[in-house]
């Protein structure tokens, strides 16, 4: 294992206070837990959005606070999810008198604690409400959209409802936001290498030289198929045919693209694979919005890749084009 490290239980910890030191006027912890961490911008009034989930996925989840983005987000160890007391101090802090909504993906430790952090809050007269990610086409088959695990595609679930909240709409109103760009998002990723947590100090899983595997999760669980690695167009066309054809999308749509790297694949690679997804859609007779190019949910150093499809309407497209503002993402007015 080569990684910069001082003690690998430190990891998390030490990379948080990194972050505070290097965004003071941007981000803040809540309750003095460097887990917990919040805008330092807050706004009176507004409902307050926040996520959570494990280490190791930067920019996702705690990259996604900021301007026009979320209020807060409970940060786990890695591929560990926050506990409930984090996410009610979290909820605690970002609360502005309207409500809060927490966003976060489909895994049951997740779901656990933030069920249980939406209890304690409403005890103490907070309204919250939630919404579970789950974008991922490989991970069940369609009919069993509640069993898919949440990825990537997450990033538009936050992007819409940020900008929604930040154009001070009501708290149902945002998760109403949030639950048509859920309905409306479809992802699907391949992984060359392994990766490795810092306390393990090995490979998570063994995959081989040549080897790639459809439809891996962001944590390395198991994906729809392992074989012999292709060229990239191949790649995508076996990727691209379920997210098409899972919503479906259909000719006259118009979409938002996420290409997505997982960690240690290049950009080129990914404008690579992006150049293919051009081909397709416009062979399908679906205009692109805008894409997204880069890593916004990554698994430590993993190689590989995710493509996320967003189906856009005349809400959807405004919101998505607001501009936003965090450490690690910025856009301007579309």
């Amino acid at each position: 294992m080569k990684k910069f490290l001082n003690v690998p239980e430190n990891f998390v910890d030490e990379m948080l206070e990194g972050i505070y030191a290097a965004h003071p006027q941007q981000l803040a912890c809540a309750a003095g837990d460097l887990r917990c961490i919040v805008s330092a911008r807050p706004v009176k009034g507004k409902v307050g959005i926040a996520t959570g989930g494990g280490s190791g996925h930067l920019p996702l989840f705690l990259g996604y606070v900021g301007t026009g983005l979320l209020d807060g987000c409970a940060v786990g160890g890695v591929f560990q999810s926050p506990s409930a007391d984090q996410m009610l101090e979290v909820t605690r802090a970002i609360n502005q008198g309207a409500g809060a909504l927490y966003i976060y993906g489909n895994y049951s430790g997740d779901i656990m604690n933030f069920d249980m952090a939406a209890e304690m809050a409403d005890l103490e007269g907070i309204k919250v409400l939630s919404l579970v990610g789950n974008d991922d086409v490989a991970s069940s088959p369609k009919g069993q959209e509640h069993k898919r695990r949440g990825v990537a595609g997450i990033f538009f679930i936050y992007k819409a409802a940020g900008a929604a909240a930040a154009e001070g709409m009501a708290l149902d109103e945002v998760k109403r936001v949030a639950e048509k760009v859920k309905a409306n998002v479809r992802t699907m990723g391949v992984a060359l290498t392994s990766c490795i947590v810092p306390e393990v100090g090995h490979a998570s899983f063994s995959i081989g030289e040549n080897e790639m595997e459809i439809g891996m999760g962001i944590h390395g669980e198991p994906g729809i198929r392992r074989g012999a690695l292709r060229q990239a167009d191949e790649v995508v066309d076996e990727m691209m045919q379920p997210i098409l054809a899972d919503l479906p999308f259909v000719r006259g749509d118009e979409v938002a693209v996420l290409v997505n790297g997982l960690g240690a694949t290049p950009k080129e690679e990914l404008y690579v694979i992006f150049r293919r997804v051009a081909s397709i859609l416009k062979e399908a007779g679906i205009a692109v919005f805008h894409v997204y190019v880069g890593e916004y949910a990554t698994s430590m150093e993993m190689a590989g890749a995710s493509i996320s499809l967003l189906k856009l309407d005349d809400e959807t497209r405004r919101l998505l084009a607001r501009p936003a503002q965090s450490p690690f993402f910025e856009q301007q007015q579309l």
